[in-house]
């Protein structure tokens, strides 16, 4: 009797739990149709998705781009306008395709052409877009599809130096340049550079005019000068032969008497 209220009524035991679904497992494929007013409810907060357009994504790339072009930066503005200074106030302008070359290279070299009292300057295609536009200078525009240093000098003369410079720095390669507002490729631009300069050029055309109108002078007095020269000789001739006949003459006279 002790061991049955022990065992039996006075030890303690956890109760067995066993979860089990309500109604049994749920069918996701085909789930039960919700209640009537849940029903509503939901059709009420469904979410609506408009239908995409055919290539949405490239119409949307494009708007974008629109947008963007359409942005005026004024900061870009000003820049645009010093370089259109510069285009319009320099006579010498190279054109300079960057290739990969370390700054320190880059300094050396911007060093090296201001000490010629020369300027570098690096713009991007979207400033030189705003400062070339409707210019003279627009037909550069497409050299700046790729990262491209410009070379601005107030005197033409120093092509020499600026050539100099560059054949010293193999990473920066010459593509053309505008000389006294006039657009050259690089073969141009660098006969150019064998030219002399203007004043020499000038002084030896004055020499060439000089010389052509002494020679057109001196055909002019040709016949003349010559005259002259046969009148001379001819007087000269003719004295002589006159003094010679009194010499010989005025003895014989003396013996007759």
């Amino acid at each position: 009797m002790s061991n049955f209220v022990i065992n039996g009524l006075l030890q303690s035991r956890n109760p067995l739990l066993t979860f089990r679904r309500f109604r049994g497992k749920i069918n996701i494929q085909r789930p039960r149709p919700p209640h009537y007013e849940r029903a509503r409810v939901l059709e009420v907060i469904k979410p609506y998705y408009k239908k995409p357009e055919f290539n949405a994504p490239c119409i949307d790339a494009e708007r974008a781009k629109e947008q963007k072009s359409k942005l005026d930066n004024p900061y870009e503005t000003i820049i645009a306008r010093e370089a259109r200074n510069w285009f319009e106030h320099s006579n010498l302008v190279a054109l300079v395709h960057v290739n990969s070359i370390k700054q320190e290279d880059m300094f050396k070299a911007q060093v090296a052409l201001h000490r010629h009292n020369v300027t570098v300057k690096v713009y991007g295609k979207s400033i030189m877009r705003k400062a070339v536009v409707d210019t003279r200078f627009e037909a550069i525009l497409p050299l700046f599809e790729a990262k491209t240093a410009i070379i601005f000098s107030p005197e033409a003369q120093k092509i020499k130096q600026v050539l100099s410079v560059l054949k010293k720095t193999p990473q920066l390669v010459l593509m053309g340049g505008i000389v006294e507002g006039r657009l050259l490729s690089k073969n141009e631009f660098m006969a150019y550079a064998t030219m002399a300069d203007l004043t020499t050029v000038r002084a030896q055309f004055a020499a060439v005019l000089d010389s052509a109108g002494g020679k057109i002078v001196g055909d002019l007095q040709c016949h003349q000068s010559q005259l002259v020269n046969l009148l001379d000789a001819y007087s000269k001739s003719s004295d002589s032969q006159t003094g010679e006949a009194s010499a010989s003459g005025a003895p014989g006279e003396k013996v007759n008497s």
